[in-house]
């Protein structure tokens, strides 16, 4: 996809360190999502009753981890929105349509981390920027580290999962329709769910 390519593999500035148990300093370093053994998804309710899910297909990141000073690790992620997949072409063309993502004027969402608070041996909350549409807010995911692991390449990768929970429309995603029985037929809170295998860059 060539996006994260365009960003330079150095570590970011520090931020201010809020944690008080370290992890593994061997995680410190510079590490990338390896979409293929990786999932971003998302989920909403419909017509008040069902649950829709869906993923997005295409996506790069990057983190730096500081294994010393977890509070210190960024993240970087960037979506390309294009990419979604609820198993349904039709509503897939219409979360793609100016109804919701608007992908022609918007192709891309990302996500930022603007700081990291652990709150146990391997969890923590991770604060950041999420931009949607040309919308920023700030989200809390909670974020669990899996572990960490060397594959039959050699690759170091280290296991990520984690969560939040957004209401659409406060980046715009406001289409709806009201149901006969009452409520909408799309639900305006969305699950976000992140299940990663980052690669420790050479």
């Amino acid at each position: 996809m060539g996006l994260l390519n365009r960003h330079r593999a150095t570590a970011p500035a520090p931020a201010t360190d809020t944690t008080s148990a370290p992890a593994p300093a061997r995680l410190t370093g510079i590490w990338t999502l390896d979409p293929a053994h990786s999932s971003i998804a998302f989920v909403a309710r419909h017509a008040m009753i069902t649950k829709v899910r869906g993923t997005f297909e295409a996506f790069d990141g990057r983190l730096y981890l500081d294994g010393e000073h977890p509070g210190r690790s960024t993240a970087d992620v960037t979506v390309e929105v294009a990419s979604l997949d609820t198993r349904q072409e039709q509503r897939d063309r219409h979360l793609r349509s100016a109804d919701f993502f608007h992908v022609e004027a918007h192709p891309v969402l990302s996500f930022r981390s603007t700081s990291v608070q652990q709150l146990s041996a391997g969890t923590y909350h991770l604060s950041g920027d999420l931009s949607i549409k040309g919308v920023t807010r700030p989200v809390v995911l909670d974020l669990t580290h899996t572990g960490t692991a060397t594959d039959p390449f050699g690759n170091e990768r280290a296991g990520f999962e984690g969560s939040t929970t957004v209401d659409r429309t406060e980046w715009g995603l406001t289409w709806n329709r009201v149901l006969e029985t009452g409520g909408v037929l799309v639900g305006e809170k969305v699950k976000l769910e992140f299940d990663v295998s980052a690669i420790r860059a050479a």
